[in-house]
C-alpha cells in the first residue's frame, strides 16, 4: 500500500515533543529531585522512556531527511543502555516484514528455534518461560533483552564487524554526557541506573506482543486501539502494523490512518487486534502469550 498521507515540510509536533522531554528531563534532574525525588524519578522515567520513542522517529527519517541531523537531536542517551546506531540497524532490518519472528534473521524475534530451546538447560528455559508473561517482560526483560543483545554484538565485533564497533564507539560520549549532567545534579547514579531500568521496563509493555507466529507475514503484527497514557507514550505505535505498512509515516499521523480505514487494517493482518493495554494486562500479566520455542519453525 502507498503512503497515503504526505510528510509535513516542518514536523513541528516532534520536535515540540522532543523539547519538551529535554526540558522535563533536567528540570527533574535538578529542581525537582531537590524538592521531591519521587517525583523527580517519575519524571525521568518518563521522559527517558519517551525519548526512546522519539529515537525510533528518529531512525525512520523524521524529522528531518537528514539522517545525521535526526540522529543529532537525539544524541544524548537517556537510558544509558542502548546505542542509537545499534538500535537503528536492528530495528530497519526487523523492518523487513517477509522475516518477522524469524529466530534468526528478525533482530526483535523472542522465539526460539525448537532445537535451540530443547538445548537449553532448565534453569535458562524457566527464565525464558517467566519472559514470555507481562510480568516477567516488566522485570527481567530488559535484563535478558540487553544480555543477550550485548552478546550478539559483542560476537560480531569479535568477527570483525565495525559497523558494530562503531555504534557502540559512538555511545560512549552519548552516554557520558549523560552521565556527567547526572554527576551535577542531586540525583544519585543508582537510582539514575533505576530510572533507566524502569524506562526500558515501560518500553517492554510496547513490544511485549507487538508480532505473533502466523503463516502470513502480514498476520504477524498487532493492533491495539488503545487511545491513553501508555499510547502518548509509546507515539502511536500500539497501531503496530500501520507503523509497518507505512514507516515514514510520522506518529501523530497514525491514529487518522487507521481509525479512517479500521477494518481494511484490520482485515491486512489477520484480526490480531486488542482493544487496549488493560486487555492485555488482564490476560497475559502472569501468563504466558504463547511459546518460547517458535511454533512454526520446523523442528527437524
Amino acid at each position: 500500500m502507498a503512503e497515503p498521507v504526505r510528510k509535513r515540510r516542518f514536523e513541528w509536533p516532534t520536535l515540540a515533543m522532543l523539547t519538551c522531554v529535554y526540558g522535563a528531563w533536567l528540570l527533574a534532574l535538578f529542581p525537582l529531585a531537590e524538592a521531591a525525588p519521587a517525583a523527580a524519578v517519575a519524571v525521568l522515567t518518563l521522559a527517558a522512556a519517551l525519548h526512546s520513542s522519539l529515537s525510533h522517529e528518529m531512525l525512520h527519517g523524521h524529522p528531518f531527511r537528514s539522517p545525521v541531523l535526526n540522529a543529532a537531536l537525539v544524541f544524548p542517551a537517556l537510558t544509558l543502555f542502548v546505542p542509537y546506531l545499534r538500535f537503528k540497524d536492528t530495528h530497519l532490518s526487523h523492518h523487513r516484514d517477509s522475516r518477522l519472528t524469524d529466530p534468526y534473521d528478525d533482530p526483535e524475534s523472542n522465539y526460539l528455534d525448537p532445537g535451540t530451546w530443547a538445548a537449553l538447560p532448565g534453569w535458562r528455559r524457566a527464565l525464558r518461560r517467566a519472559n514470555n508473561t507481562l510480568a516477567g517482560r516488566l522485570l527481567i526483560g530488559p535484563a535478558l533483552g540487553q544480555v543477550c543483545f550485548m552478546a550478539a554484538d559483542w560476537r560480531a565485533i569479535r568477527a570483525g564487524d565495525r559497523r558494530v564497533l562503531a555504534g557502540w564507539l559512538w555511545h560512549v560520549p552519548a552516554a557520558a554526557l549523560v552521565l556527567g549532567a547526572v554527576a551535577l545534579s542531586p540525583v544519585p547514579l543508582w537510582a539514575y541506573l533505576g530510572v533507566c531500568y524502569a524506562a526500558l521496563s515501560l518500553l517492554k509493555i510496547r513490544t511485549f506482543l507487538e508480532h505473533q507466529a502466523h503463516e502470513k507475514a502480514r498476520g504477524r503484527t498487532v493492533i491495539i486501539e488503545d487511545r491513553g497514557p501508555l499510547a502518548w507514550l509509546f507515539l502511536n505505535n500500539n497501531l503496530h502494523v500501520v507503523h509497518h505498512m507505512h514507516p515514514r509515516v510520522a506518529w501523530y499521523m497514525l491514529p487518522r490512518l487507521y481509525f479512517g480505514n479500521r477494518e481494511r487494517y484490520l482485515k491486512v493482518n489477520e484480526g490480531y487486534r486488542y482493544r487496549s493495554y488493560a486487555e492485555i494486562f488482564r490476560k497475559y500479566l502472569l501468563s504466558a502469550k504463547d511459546p518460547v520455542p517458535h511454533p512454526l519453525w520446523p523442528s527437524g
